[in-house]
């Protein structure tokens, strides 16, 4: 099941890692903006309230694995 774009799914990997929002933009070559405006999306789309709980959801759905 693919719920998310690939371009959501480099975003969310990157949060994952840890990376920041400034991070994430300048490593994807986008602004923050579209940064926040693709996680808002996936928030919206999993009914979630805070990146956390979306990753936790994402996890869940196995979209992510913690495994390395």
């Amino acid at each position: 099941m693919n719920l998310l774009t690939p371009r959501e799914k480099a975003i969310f990997e990157k949060i994952i890692n840890n990376y920041s929002t400034k991070e994430i933009a300048s490593e994807l070559g986008i602004s923050e903006k579209t940064v926040r405006n693709h996680i808002s999306n996936v928030m919206q789309k999993l009914g979630t309230k805070s990146r956390a709980s979306t990753v936790i959801e994402l996890i869940r759905l196995k979209e992510f694995s913690l495994e390395r």
